[in-house]
């Protein structure tokens, strides 16, 4: 770590303030800081300015509207953690919460920043020093990226657990711009590109998800894998959201994230419907899995043991919701 490059730091009181700034030349957001600090410290990220969104007012909103939840992209992950109702209504989205690193980082830890944090590699998130000596690679400094050396894009992982679970139940969120706000996808924010991962149009910033209300009978949870058991970024994250008819699935969604340059939406879980959660929808889900999830050499842990880990942690999660008693 290193001491922090000169910048200018903007604390703007409401949202066409703050995109304002954001229009300088080398400017950033700053949320609850803990991704985009050590960034900083380690000299991967040079902001010529900083623009800190924890003062406007109206972005660390939770509120449940009619048909949705509706939350601020500045509300902690501590407060999602700890919201009864949100865990009644969103109980995937309040696992994936109290799954992020630890009691600390996750009281200053924003929503927002969490869905916008920066991909991650083993070749990326090093010293200065350390990057120099390598040449740098295809995210920074660079011209190849060294998990896929004859590629001509970025291999670096996604790893916001957030992502996989508002991915699992439907969420949208609401960006705005100097062209106005809109409202998106969730997925749509993403490319899979690990050197430009975000869609976000200069200026734009996420201040809202809105997350719809789950029809009746839906169970949902998240589950997580690391190295570690506590904070560390996941080998893969994964949600699920279902219905049953009986003893069928009526509707199944999958969100994943660890594996690839962006959070994935499972496609193809309509094949798995109108049948019974048994040993043979297990697999035909596990092979799904293996086919979307696509890790490369961007972590010290093996590719094929981290799409394995996606895998299993779906197929076991499907079947303890499947077991669980009604919602």
């Amino acid at each position: 770590m290193t001491g922090l490059a000169d910048l200018t730091l903007r604390r703007p009181g409401t949202l066409a303030e703050a995109q304002a700034a954001l229009g300088a030349d080398g400017a950033r957001p700053l949320g609850g800081g803990t991704d985009l600090l050590p960034s900083l410290r380690r000299g991967i990220l040079r902001p010529a300015v900083l623009v800190d969104l924890g003062g406007i007012a109206g972005l660390d909103g939770v509120q449940r509207e009619a048909g949705h939840w509706r939350l601020g992209a500045g509300v902690t992950l501590a407060r999602l953690e700890r919201d009864a109702a949100l865990a009644a209504s969103l109980p995937a989205l309040v696992q994936a919460a109290a799954r992020v690193a630890g009691p600390g980082h996750r009281s200053a830890a924003t929503l927002g920043g969490n869905l916008c944090q920066n991909t991650r590699c083993v070749y990326y998130n090093q010293s200065a020093w350390w990057r120099a000596a390598n040449g740098g690679c295809l995210k920074r400094d660079g011209t190849v990226c060294h998990v896929a050396p004859q590629g001509t894009r970025c291999h670096a992982a996604y790893e916001g657990d957030l992502a996989a679970a508002l991915l699992a139940l439907d969420a949208e969120v609401e960006i705005a711009g100097p062209g106005g706000a809109r409202r998106c996808a969730l997925q749509a924010l993403y490319r899979d590109d690990g050197a430009a991962h975000l869609t976000l149009a200069p200026g734009e910033l996420v201040v809202a998800v809105l997350v719809p209300l789950p029809p009746a009978g839906t169970r949902s949870g998240f589950a997580k894998v690391s190295a570690r058991a506590a904070m560390d970024f996941p080998l893969a994250s994964v949600a699920v959201a279902l219905r049953l008819d009986g003893a069928r699935l009526a509707a199944l969604a999958v969100g994943l994230s660890g594996t690839n340059s962006r959070p994935l939406r499972l496609q193809d879980t309509n094949t798995l419907l109108g049948r019974p959660v048994d040993d043979e929808l297990l697999a035909a889900l596990g092979k799904l899995v293996a086919r979307q999830a696509s890790p490369m050499r961007s972590t010290v842990t093996a590719a094929h043991h981290r799409r394995l880990v996606a895998a299993a942690t779906a197929q076991r999660l499907l079947r303890e919701l499947a077991q669980a008693g009604p919602p």
